[in-house]
This record gives C-alpha cells, sequence and structure tokens, in this order.
C-alpha cells in the first residue's frame, strides 16, 4: 500500500488540474482489502478537496469484499464510495481451481450480493475462453446462472489472449491448454447470454479482445443481441480482425 501522503498528493493535484473530472478510481489491484482506517479518511479526502466528483470506484475482489462487515460496506458507501469492480471470470467450479481463483462461485455470488445490499452498484468481469475447450459450454451455462443469481448493474466479458511468459501461455504451448477460436468465443457468449437474466443491467462485450462488440440492456436487449451473434456465427456479420484486438 502506498503512504497515505502520496495518495493525498495525488488528490490536491487533481484539485489544481483535474476539475472537470466527475468520477475517481482508486487503483489498483483489490485496494477494498485495505482497512476501514485507511479507505474512510481517503474517502473523505476526496469529498473535501473534489467536491464535484459524483462517484468513487474501486477494484473488489470475494476476499476484500468477505472482510468488511455489512455496516462497513455501508459506511463506506456513504462516504462517496459507489460501484465495486469485481473479476468473477467464471460460474464453473472446475475452471474456478483450475486458475487458482481462490474461491467458489457461491461465495462470489453471495460477495456480489452484499455490494448490492450495500448500496453500491456492481460492476463484474467474466472471461471468454478461460475454460478451454473442455468446458466451454460448462462454463458458459454455469456463468450465466451465476450472474443471473448475483444480478448486477454491469456485465463486461472478455475474450482470453494469453501472454508470453504466463503459466497458461505455457500450458497452451505444451499441448495442456486448448485455446479455443473465435467462432466458440462468440457461441460461449451467446451460451453465456441465453443463461443470463438481469432485472435491469447492462452487458458489455465491447472489450477491444471481442471478435463482435455488443452492448445490452437486459431484458430489454437479450434476444436480438443472441440474434445479432446467430448472423456472426453463421457469417452474415464480419467479426473484428486479429490485428485490431491488439491491446
Amino acid at each position: 500500500m502506498k503512504d497515505p501522503a502520496i495518495i493525498e498528493k495525488d488528490i490536491l493535484f487533481a484539485a489544481r488540474h483535474c476539475g472537470r473530472q466527475r468520477r475517481v478510481f482508486l487503483a489498483d489491484g483489490d485496494p477494498l482489502i485495505m482497512p476501514q482506517s485507511r479507505l474512510l479518511p481517503l474517502l473523505r479526502s476526496i469529498r473535501t478537496h473534489l467536491p464535484r466528483v459524483t462517484r468513487v470506484g474501486i477494484y473488489g475482489n470475494a476476499k476484500s469484499i468477505r472482510s468488511k462487515s455489512d455496516e462497513q460496506l455501508r459506511a463506506l458507501r456513504e462516504h462517496g464510495l459507489g460501484i465495486v469492480y469485481m473479476g468473477v471470470e467464471t460460474g464453473d467450479d472446475v475452471t474456478l481451481r483450475r486458475i487458482r481463483k481462490g474461491v467458489r462461485a457461491d461465495t462470489m455470488v453471495e460477495m456480489g450480493q452484499r455490494i448490492i445490499a450495500a448500496g453500491m452498484k456492481l460492476s463484474v468481469t467474466v472471461l471468454l475462453g478461460i475454460a478451454g475447450s473442455d468446458r466451454s459450454r460448462i462454463h458458459a451455462e454455469s456463468t450465466g446462472k451465476a450472474l443471473s443469481r448475483m444480478d448486477p448493474d454491469y456485465v463486461g466479458a472478455l475474450s482470453l489472449m494469453l501472454l508470453p511468459n504466463t503459466p497458461l501461455a505455457r500450458d497452451y504451448q505444451e499441448g495442456h491448454f486448448d485455446l479455443i477460436g473465435p467462432t466458440e468465443m462468440i457461441r460461449e457468449l451467446q451460451t453465456m447470454m441465453y443463461h443470463t437474466d438481469l432485472s435491469s443491467g447492462l452487458f458489455h462485450a465491447n472489450h477491444a479482445s471481442n471478435y463482435v462488440p455488443i452492448k445490452a440492456r437486459f431484458p430489454r436487449d437479450k434476444a436480438a443481441t443472441i440474434a445479432l451473434l446467430d448472423k456472426a456465427l453463421s457469417g452474415e456479420l464480419a467479426l473484428t480482425p486479429e490485428f485490431m484486438r491488439a491491446l
């Protein structure tokens, strides 16, 4: 964790030079793991020096959310924390063990529900392709069902891209992991959306890594978006070329 004095300097810099901005993001990794004795003064400082800010966002995982009581989560909301970004990746417990997520899907669903109950918005990310070819459909169905139970405000689907010198890339090179192709990625997204029911959430798949950019308001746009993905699967809709997926 950075020295509080460094963070205070950042806030004062923003107060002088970033007057038009309305949102603050607390980076990086998992800042929600910080104790309340660090988080609350930080939020108070933002409110004092950046009065135009309307929402503060933060990354949080199941472990950090579980470390806070419901009262503590509500206190963070009352001090300006408005949205938590949570990496779910998959709702399939087998895949969660494979990628060493360190938590079961049921726990992530429960922690996401606690964020919503505390009055904050919840944005979750899921990862297309992370289950490989052998559990692709199970991953898609299980993730959709987990999202339905969690009912977040936002879902962001990203497509797996292997980075050199990572364990998963080595598994791929050694034949222990099958990276699915564009068609399988789209089919996985379609299956996931079919099994997802959100009360009013936005389902995005417009990250640079994705082959078909979509932005759907559930439940209104669900059927139309699934039909759009049918066009992509049949070749009627062009996919994002590989050279455009560079991040």
